[in-house]
């Protein structure tokens, strides 16, 4: 998706849902009334009628504990029916459209479903039905006043067309006549009618392009099952009560999972070990003018594997591997899986306290160093004795024996380790296991069509989960790993032209640099012959963009995937070739032996359509977080539905759609994404508060529609500071991926009620940033300025008239995604580097004129490949 464009932080209501969710779900809540989900698989217009008789003996149970109560049996239904508005919509406190007073309007009918009992809910209700306008010896209440808006539902006047979901309860009943026309009344109408003979039913009057038999069907059942459990017992609180029937649930658990695949039974370094031993001459991994069959690329993952195995590795040791992603990376990864190690991936340019703190926290006892600069690593373990350090290159030639070592590392030994962003200021390091990444690698290798003939590009970094899926899969099915150097993937002009020379088939990346691409492409169309899958993960992608792409690049499937960390990566996989005819691109279905469910606070399965958390159960399950009990024990437990089973709590939110595709809807907590990768924003808060001459400060996620998403830090102190000092300082902390492109001081910050500083305060300044604190800049005077300032306008989506001359492109909110769209504006005049080292417009404008006045061949940042190098001049012995 992956994950995000979301909500993240943004969720003012109970559901976890802002209003762009409640518009395009159905669910939230719409002109005051709480709306619940639409669900038809096949819209036509016209209405329906479901009805649902009430057994004798529950009407009996209602008007006993009505008698009982001391209440009308309305007040008895209307409970039940605002129980079943609540887990339809995910909402604690629900507004229904309910009718007080038989042949009365409806009316705003507002209870919190999670109170201590059905009997204290009931009662609550029956004072509510009692205070609206029109009831018999209506008694107007203080809190009714205040919080019970007396408008007319929406639709309530006959003949006036209703599209806001919303159900209408007349608990009083109504003629039995005909359902009316199709435009008459809202899209649900529930009603308790008489029937002849005196029995009374559930009675669900539906739009047919909203909601479907079975949608209906469910409704109904839902309502006489709340009936069920409030007679049998009113002291029972209703909130944890699920309303889901015996063959609802049976779906949701079994067959909404993903399908069954047989796996080997083997590891994933075993069956590309299988795959050297066959084709020992084809060519397994490239990166420029290097390459590696598999044979070599085997014999030098065996030698890393003895060289660990001869200094003492045990099973299971963690082994960072500091390196660049070059060959000596690949072999060092498949080197420690075949030692039956735990690969640790460690950026080269990493903070050393950060590194620190990831060795620390893995206990790792070995690491792999590659070739270059090693001065973090070495602070990091000035400390830390207990490392011991092998150079990959000397490792790799120290053993004459280039076979397996033979290691046998059963399916549940952990096999790797990657580190997120921490809430509590320290990362956390995810483990999972052997199994997990093997069926991750085969729902690749399955739904993205990789096989012998494949070329899979690697271009994620390598503290990126994703990284490994694109290292290793192809090398499963005898295909090739094209490394795209890091210095490519920041330029996307020569990111495409590695593509074409590599002939990449199958590529992943973040949504917010495919948008880089796509405006690249627009801007000069060219061929992308090989490519026929592209997958999107990380952020949640917007229809826009899938659009934009089938104009682009017909013929290209289009994968939206989503999954965490903790789950072995991607979970589902949403395949298209077209745009989705909703407004939200979905995530999909489970990928092979995966189960996804969407459940209430209790880890209830909440109603087909509704809103919960996503959790996950199976193979894909990682093992938790590395010496870090507690948070593993709030994140993951046992599978109430699947005995032996571990279970995962994403945090994040979505809904199952009536094909069996997941949606994503957003988030609660402080994590958010950045260029897809997970930020915890408190992480960043700490180190923001650590800086000297920072009082107080806080960190928020802002973003402009279309575009990516930037961090924006604000602080408070006795005066400014330079944010190039502020940055540095971070810097020193935090991944550059962490590291705010916004940082502003302020004499104070915006605060709640609470005395809490008011994040949603902060988001608001920085969608609508004015970075000019201190003076008013000159606007760009020069044509070539205004040429730099509508580039960055264009970039960043700002006004043009809002950047200054002295402005910095970073401060502007500039993102390194940002970046490659103004170097792809100004026609590849500069590129990243420059811009880095020119943030300001006016000198970079300078160095766009020297550049255009005088050519010069060595400042050309890309020029053209040598003809040996064309594509039409490709060495075919690489095939």
């Amino acid at each position: 998706m992956g994950r995000t464009g979301t909500t993240d932080e943004r969720f003012p209501d109970p559901t976890g849902m802002n209003a762009d969710t409640a518009a395009s779900t159905g669910t939230g809540s719409a002109g005051g009334f709480t709306t619940v989900p639409r669900w038809t698989r096949a819209p036509e217009p016209g209405t329906a009628e479901y009805r649902l008789p009430i057994p004798d003996g529950l009407l009996a149970d209602l008007d006993r504990l009505a008698d009982r109560l001391g209440v009308g049996p309305a007040s008895v239904l209307t409970a039940a029916h605002l129980k079943v508005l609540g887990a339809l919509s995910g909402e604690s406190e629900v507004v229904g459209a309910c009718v007080a007073a038989p042949g009365g309007d409806p009316l705003p009918c507002r209870v919190t479903i999670t109170t201590d009992s059905w009997r204290t809910l009931v009662l609550d209700v029956r004072r509510t039905l009692s205070a609206m306008p029109g009831t018999p010896a209506a008694r107007r209440e203080p809190s009714v006043d205040r919080d019970g808006p007396r408008a007319r539902v929406p639709g309530s006047v006959p003949g006036i067309a209703v599209d806001v979901p919303v159900i209408v309860f007349d608990p009083y009943g109504e003629d039995d006549g005909p359902a009316g026309r199709p435009d008459d009344g809202p899209p649900l109408r529930m009603s308790v009618t008489r029937r002849e003979g005196g029995r009374r039913v559930w009675r669900l009057r539906h739009r047919t392009d909203a909601y479907d038999h079975d949608c209906a069907a469910r409704i109904a059942g839902y309502h006489r099952t709340a009936l069920e459990l409030l007679t049998a017992d009113p002291d029972a609180a209703p909130g944890p009560q699920s309303l889901l029937g015996a063959a609802e649930l049976h779906h949701q658990i079994e067959e909404l999972a993903g399908p069954p695949r047989d796996l080997p039974p083997l590891r994933a370094h075993e069956v590309f070990a299988q795959r050297a031993r066959a084709h020992p001459n084809a060519v397994a991994v490239v990166r420029g003018d290097r390459r590696w069959t598999y044979g070599e690329l085997d014999a030098r993952a065996n030698r890393l594997a003895r060289a660990l195995l001869a200094r003492g590795l045990r099973a299971q040791d963690v082994v960072a591997v500091v390196s660049e992603r070059d060959l000596g990376w690949t072999a060092a990864v498949l080197g420690v899986l075949k030692a039956g190690g735990v690969y640790l991936p460690v950026e080269p340019r990493f903070p050393a306290d950060r590194v620190a703190a990831m060795l620390g926290r893995a206990a790792c006892r070995f690491a792999l160093v590659g070739s270059g600069d090693t001065d973090p690593l070495d602070r990091a373990l000035a400390s830390m004795a207990e490392v011991r350090l092998l150079p990959i290159e000397a490792a790799g030639d120290e053993s004459l024996d280039a076979t397996d070592p033979g290691v046998h590392v059963p399916p549940d030994s952990a096999a790797y380790i990657y580190f997120t962003s921490g809430s509590t200021g320290e990362p956390k390091g995810a483990m999972c296991e052997h199994a997990g990444l093997l069926n991750h690698l085969y729902a690749k290798i399955d739904d993205l069509g990789i096989d012998r003939e494949t070329v899979v590009a690697q271009s994620a970094p390598q503290c990126f989960d994703i990284s490994l899926w694109q290292l290793l899969s192809a090398l499963l099915t005898g295909g090739r790993t094209l490394l795209v150097e890091q210095e490519a993937v920041l330029d996307v002009p020569r990111f495409l032209d590695t593509l074409v020379l590599g002939r990449v088939n199958v590529l992943q990346v973040v949504p917010s640099y495919l948008d880089a691409v796509l405006s690249c492409l627009e801007r000069a169309p060219r061929e992308l012959p090989d490519l026929r899958c592209v997958s999107v993960t990380g952020e949640a992608v917007k229809r826009e963009l899938v659009e934009r792409w089938f104009v682009t690049g017909p013929g290209v499937r289009l994968v939206n995937a989503y999954g965490l960390t903790e789950t072995s990566d991607d979970t589902n996989h949403h395949v298209m070739d077209r745009a989705p005819d909703s407004a939200r691109v979905p995530l999909g279905r489970p990928v092979n032996n995966v189960r996804v469910y969407v459940v209430d606070a209790d880890l209830a399965p909440v109603p087909l359509g509704a809103p919960g958390e996503i959790v996950f159960s199976g193979v894909c399950v990682g093992r938790g977080y590395v010496n870090d009990p507690e948070r593993t024990r709030l994140a993951f437990g046992a599978d109430p539905h699947r005995p032996g089973n571990r279970l995962y709590r994403s945090g994040d939110h979505g809904r199952w759609l009536p094909g069996g595709e997941l949606e994503f809807l957003g988030r609660r907590d402080h994590q958010v994404k950045i260029s897809g990768f997970r930020v915890e924003m408190d992480e960043i808060d700490d180190a923001l508060l650590r800086v000297p001459g920072i009082r107080d400060g806080a960190v928020v996620a802002a973003g402009r529609p279309g575009r990516g998403r930037y961090l924006a830090a604000y602080y408070t102190g006795r005066a400014p500071l330079a944010a190039g000092e502020v940055r540095d300082r971070l810097g020193a902390r935090l991944p550059a991926y962490m590291v705010p492109s916004v940082i502003q001081w302020r004499p104070d910050l915006p605060l709640t009620p609470h005395g809490k500083i008011d994040k949603r305060a902060l988001i608001a300044l920085a969608s609508a940033h004015d970075p000019m604190v201190e003076d008013r800049h000159r606007t760009p005077g020069t044509p070539t300025e205004r040429r730099v300032a509508a580039a960055w306008a264009g970039a960043m989506g700002i006004p043009a008239d809002r950047i200054g001359r002295q402005d910095g492109f970073f401060d502007l909110g500039g993102t390194s995604l940002a970046a490659l769209r103004v170097a792809v504006s100004l026609d590849r005049t500069i590129s990243l580097k420059d811009l880095t080292r020119h943030p300001v417009l006016a000198d970079l404008a300078r160095l766009v004129e020297s550049r255009t006045a005088s050519p010069d061949p060595s400042a050309e940042p890309h020029p053209e490949p040598p003809a040996e190098r064309r594509p039409d001049a490709i060495d075919r012995r690489i095939r």
